[in-house]
């Protein structure tokens, strides 16, 4: 799950012979109309999803998802304990941070195909008992390296879990039900955003600095084992097991794009130690990997198999250019809280929970005008995603400004006001980029639509971290200190990208409406 509410007001259509996936990712489900039924379907689907248990199954799959979702930005706060607790490189850090969101992203896709099959309960058990031995892992750690590995299980053990929250929802509740269901999830989503931070600082203070990083790690244990525990009494049992039907996760396109996303990466990633370790040429590695992916997409499709990424897709109007938005901004927008948290706390001499508090401002005005913005896309369609994106670029010039011109401890309360408006408009943008990018997808094809938007985003996060990570440990090596307002800059720069592309597909979308 990503930081945007869903907005789902139907049930995926079935139809013989298609391909669904929709549970293949955090916003599996999503569509952007609701359709009118007759009142017999209503009927139908009101029994279908009378099951007593789907509450307090709802819960569980909201408290599970929260957890993977809280180590996403809980782990910000604790980097700089960690780089002395584990003697860690800058390259660690980011592949700390940057490493659990691309293993997330890859693993979205085929984890919801496989629960699909073998049965969401096993596979959600699965994704938690995973995660919370990951997280053990985590916590253990006694070097960098291990740690690096075991973040990198738990995101691909939060991969797993994740689509088969969406999933579940989809299998449990109907009509009005499942939008509040939905709602629910968003709201799950904002908050664990908005108080990783603080959790994480709060542990911090009150374990102390030296070991209290391994405690943001052992915290997911209880929740866990208790998640496994109720998930075996209140989610549905899995299906009867089809053995005529073939479980195709693809796994030479997952090879294929892992090796090309962490071909372009790692040099970027590694240029944080200020030396040559991987040479560019590995980039361009990952280049041809990824051309490879895409020719064997397409021979895959033509086999009438499975594919990992439907390629069709970025035929339907408006869905390309809304990836490619949703893709960049979390590129530009997750580097402002590795940034920040780690400038407050080596820099200025903040204790881990005032530098938690001192960013949470973005993150709150983003849960508040995350609801706002689901409820205005349908009205102001594009348009209201490019004013955001707008305020998101005027937010992060001006917290730039600030770095630049405020020295001492009184930063913090400075940038509130900045990294406010900041949010503010990210909370324009994620949801309602989401709801318009699905928008003309067919029904059946939706889940797929949603977990490709989610994998874009997770790659998005992993490379953005890895560039703006670069940026700011760039002058470390030559004692010029930390790059913040020069990493900052970068993080304006991806988002500026990100609103030239949607800017052309506002045009794009006015010129097709005006064909009509």
């Amino acid at each position: 799950m990503s930081e945007e509410g869903v907005r789902t007001d139907e049930a995926p259509v079935e139809k013989p012979g298609l391909n669904h996936g929709d549970d293949s990712g955090e916003g599996g489900g999503m569509t952007g109309r609701a359709l009118e039924g007759s009142s017999a379907d209503s009927d139908a689907e009101a029994q279908e999803g009378d099951d007593p248990r789907r509450w307090k199954a709802l819960w569980v799959c909201l408290v599970a998802g929260f957890m993977t979702l809280l180590d996403v930005s809980i782990v910000n706060v604790a980097l700089p304990s960690i780089q002395k607790g584990v003697e860690a490189t800058p390259s660690d850090l980011q592949w700390v941070v940057s490493g659990y969101a691309l293993a997330f992203g890859l693993t979205l896709v085929p984890s919801g195909r496989i629960g699909d099959v073998l049965g969401r309960r096993t596979v959600f058990v699965v994704g938690v008992i995973l995660f919370g031995l990951a997280s053990l892992a985590c916590g253990l750690a006694p070097g960098s390296a291990l740690l690096v590995v075991a973040r990198l299980v738990q995101g691909a053990a939060g991969g797993i879990l994740n689509p088969q929250v969406s999933g579940l929802i989809q299998q449990l509740f109907r009509g009005a039900e499942r939008g509040r269901a939905f709602g629910l999830l968003g709201a799950t989503i904002g908050i664990s955003t908005a108080v990783g931070p603080v959790v994480g600082g709060v542990i911090l203070d009150g374990l102390g600095e030296q070991t209290g990083w391994r405690w943001i790690f052992f915290v997911n244990l209880p929740i866990a084992v208790a998640a496994v525990v109720l998930a075996m009494r209140w989610l549905p049992d899995p299906p009867a097991r089809d053995r005529t039907r073939r479980i195709d996760g693809d796994p030479v396109g997952v090879v294929l794009l892992g090796a090309g996303v962490l071909g372009i990466l790692l040099p970027v990633v590694e240029s944080g130690r200020g030396g040559a370790s991987v040479p560019r040429w590995v980039a361009v590695v990952g280049v041809a990997f990824l051309a490879g992916f895409l020719a064997w997409e397409r021979a895959y499709t033509r086999r009438g198999r499975s594919p990992l990424v439907d390629l069709a897709l970025f035929a339907v109007p408006g869905y390309a250019s809304g990836a490619a938005v949703g893709t960049i901004y979390f590129a530009g927008f997750t580097g402002i809280f590795f940034v920040l948290t780690i400038f407050f706390q080596l820099q200025l001499g903040y204790t881990p929970l005032l530098a938690g508090l001192a960013v949470t401002p973005f993150a709150a005005g983003s849960a508040v005008t995350s609801a706002i913005g689901g409820r205005l896309v349908s009205r102001f369609q594009r348009s209201l995603v490019t004013v955001g994106l707008s305020i998101v670029l005027v937010g992060i010039i001006a917290v730039d400004v600030v770095l630049g011109s405020v020295n001492g401890s009184s930063l913090g309360w400075w940038l509130a006001g900045p990294l406010l408006v900041a949010g503010v408009g990210s909370g324009l943008v994620i949801s309602p980029n989401i709801t318009l990018t699905v928008d003309r997808v067919p029904v059946e094809r939706a889940g797929t639509a949603g977990g490709l938007l989610q994998t874009g985003q997770r790659i998005g996060t992993a490379a953005g971290i890895a560039l703006v990570g670069a940026v700011f440990y760039s002058g470390a090596t030559s004692g010029q200190g930390l790059q913040a307002s020069a990493a900052l800059r970068v993080a304006a720069v991806l988002v500026a990208v990100a609103l030239f592309a949607s800017a052309l597909d506002l045009r794009g979308r006015r010129r097709r409406a005006r064909a009509v």
